[in-house]
């Protein structure tokens, strides 16, 4: 679009945007109900990668430890996991935290302790928190195969004092990774639909002007002169219906997502501000590119020569 007619474009723009208001107020209804789907299901995503993170930063390692094993070696394997990598933490139990851990959990605990004298038969263990919880099956590999560990492990088999709920981590894992995979497939997939429909909307709308094109074409006017119009006017009609779409998100982030957090207060979760930033930056760019395109193509057909 040439400098010296981006001011009859937006003036023009403009002028049939409030001219024809029922039918620009279609295309913006368009566009903002596609955006906004868009935008909530990013948000949506962001919700459950965050519940997924805190169900993945649960997930730990069990190693258990032999009675007899001096204190010097129980600290210096300790300091020997902490330097691996992938090792967010380390924590030591004694036979106390590791029987008081099992009096919370059980009501039974001080009749179970009774009836074997006194004596707590829980071993000590390490809890080892990873970086990444997806690396659990390696890291219990890792400490089963370490010979300082077999030297002071509760029953002398690693395999048996090594414990992080195999069967349960596999399917979580599993899971975790489909539902990303499906987040990340659905969003492109919407992105696509609502490029095809927004493309439709416009393109009834510059069918509706196509006399008016023709004659511009029989008085000698570029392409470039005709198509400004008709690509400013999608251009706004995109940029409304994505701020439209940011309004609404950011309703549905300060009203309905502190009440959605009561209501699940057992699990938390938190989106960073970084992320509804990115989506509404995200969105706006969409709106314009789908916009700007979809005029143009729409337009295509009556430009021909």
């Amino acid at each position: 679009m040439a400098p010296s007619n981006i001011g009859y474009s937006l003036r023009e723009a403009f002028s049939h945007f409030f001219r024809n208001w029922t039918t620009s107020f279609g295309a913006v209804i368009t566009i903002f109900l596609s955006l906004f789907i868009i935008g909530l299901f990013i948000v949506g995503s962001a919700l459950i990668s965050s519940a997924i993170g805190t169900i993945e930063d649960t997930v730990t390692i069990n190693a258990f430890i032999s009675d007899d094993a001096s204190d010097e070696d129980v600290e210096a394997f300790k300091e020997k996991l902490e330097s691996w990598d992938n090792v967010a933490s380390v924590n030591f139990k004694t036979k106390e935290d590791a029987y008081q851990e099992y009096a919370n959990m059980s009501s039974s605990a001080d009749s179970t302790l009774a009836a074997l004298d006194g004596e707590n038969p829980l071993p000590r263990s390490y809890e080892i928190i990873m970086d990444d919880s997806s690396q659990v099956e390696a890291m219990a590999d890792r400490i089963k195969d370490d010979p300082d560990f077999q030297a002071i492990s509760d029953t002398g088999n690693p395999d048996d004092d090594v414990l992080y709920s195999q069967e349960m981590v596999g399917r979580l894992f599993q899971i975790t990774g489909y539902i990303r995979i499906a987040c990340i497939v659905l969003v492109a997939l919407l992105t696509f639909i609502a490029f095809i429909f927004i493309n439709n909307t416009i393109r009834l709308s510059i069918t509706a002007r196509r006399r008016e094109i023709a004659i511009m074409r029989l008085v000698g006017a570029s392409n470039g002169f005709i198509r400004g119009p008709f690509v400013t006017e999608g251009v706004l009609q995109a940029l409304l219906g994505s701020l439209l779409a940011i309004g609404v998100l950011e309703l549905v982030r300060n009203l309905l997502m502190p009440r959605v957090q009561n209501m699940v207060s057992w699990m938390p979760f938190n989106i960073p501000l970084e992320v509804y930033l990115t989506t509404y930056a995200a969105l706006v760019v969409v709106g314009l590119v789908i916009g700007l395109f979809g005029s143009a193509i729409a337009m295509r057909r009556y430009l021909k020569v």
